[in-house]
C-alpha cells in the first residue's frame, strides 16, 4: 500500500467528522435563527463549487483577488472559495452569528481545506452593513437568505455590495428553487407578498447586471446561483 493510500482513510474520517460537527452546529443554529440562516443543512460541495465560479474563471496571470464572503455559516461555501484561492489572494469572511463566527475561526486553524488559507483570511463577526466602505473587493460571494428578508433590506444589501465591489468585479449569490411557489400554497398571505416583493428586487438586479445563472440540483434543497458583474463605468 502506498503512503497516499495509507493516509486516505484517516484523512477521510477526519473530514467526515468535521462535516458532521458542521451539520450539527448548523442544524442547531438554524432551528434557533432560521430567519437569518435560511436552511437547516449546510450547502453542498456542488453549490460551493458553483459559487466560486468567478474565482476559477480568472486568467492564470490575473493579479491577486480581494474576496469577501458574507453569511459563511459553518464554512461550506468557504471551502469552495478556499479551493480556488491563490497565493496573494485575501478573504474577508463576514458572519453575523457569533456561534458560526467562532466556529469559522477554529476551522481556519484545524480544517484541512481552510487552514492553508488562514494567513490570507480574516473572520468578522458582524453584519455586512457594519463592515464600512474603506475597502473594495474583486469578488463578493453572498450566502445571505434574501428570501427571508424584506425588499428594502435586500436592496440595501445589494447597494452595499456594489458600493464596495470594484468596477468589473463580480457578485455571486444563491437562493432555493421553488420557494415562492411553495409559499404561494402554504404561507400566510403577508409572508408570501413579502417574499414576492423581495424576489422583484433580486430580479431587477439580475436583469441589470446578471452575466450567468445556473441551477444546482445536488443540494438540499436544490438551488439557483446568479453571478452579477459591476459595470466597468457607471452608465
Amino acid at each position: 500500500m502506498s503512503e497516499t493510500q495509507s493516509h486516505a482513510g484517516p484523512l477521510s474520517a477526519l473530514r467526515l467528522e468535521e462535516r458532521l460537527r458542521d451539520t450539527k452546529l448548523f442544524f442547531g443554529q438554524a432551528l434557533r435563527t432560521f430567519h437569518a440562516t435560511g436552511s437547516v443543512v449546510p450547502s453542498s460541495a456542488a453549490l460551493a463549487r458553483a459559487m466560486a465560479e468567478y474565482l476559477r474563471r480568472r486568467p492564470q496571470l490575473d493579479p491577486s483577488l480581494r474576496i469577501m464572503e458574507v453569511g459563511a455559516g459553518t464554512g461550506a461555501i468557504t471551502r469552495g472559495i478556499a479551493a480556488e484561492m491563490r497565493p496573494g489572494d485575501t478573504l474577508d469572511i463576514v458572519e453575523a452569528n457569533p456561534e458560526f463566527a467562532a466556529h469559522l475561526e477554529r476551522l481556519l486553524e484545524t480544517d484541512p481545506v481552510l487552514s492553508p488559507i488562514a494567513a490570507q483570511s480574516a473572520v468578522h463577526a458582524a453584519l455586512v452593513g457594519d463592515m464600512g466602505t474603506d475597502r473594495t473587493y474583486d469578488v463578493i460571494v453572498s450566502g445571505l437568505p434574501f428570501a427571508n428578508f424584506t425588499a428594502d433590506a435586500v436592496r440595501e444589501i445589494l447597494d452595499y455590495y456594489f458600493e464596495v465591489l470594484r468596477p468589473g468585479g463580480t457578485l455571486s449569490f444563491y437562493g432555493y428553487l421553488y420557494t415562492k411557489e411553495v409559499k404561494a400554497v402554504i404561507a400566510r398571505r403577508e409572508d408570501y407578498l413579502r417574499q414576492a416583493r423581495t424576489s422583484w428586487v433580486v430580479q431587477e438586479w439580475i436583469d441589470r447586471y446578471g452575466i450567468r445563472s445556473e441551477k444546482v440540483f445536488a443540494n438540499i434543497p436544490p438551488a439557483f446561483v446568479h453571478h452579477l458583474r459591476k459595470p466597468e463605468k457607471d452608465s
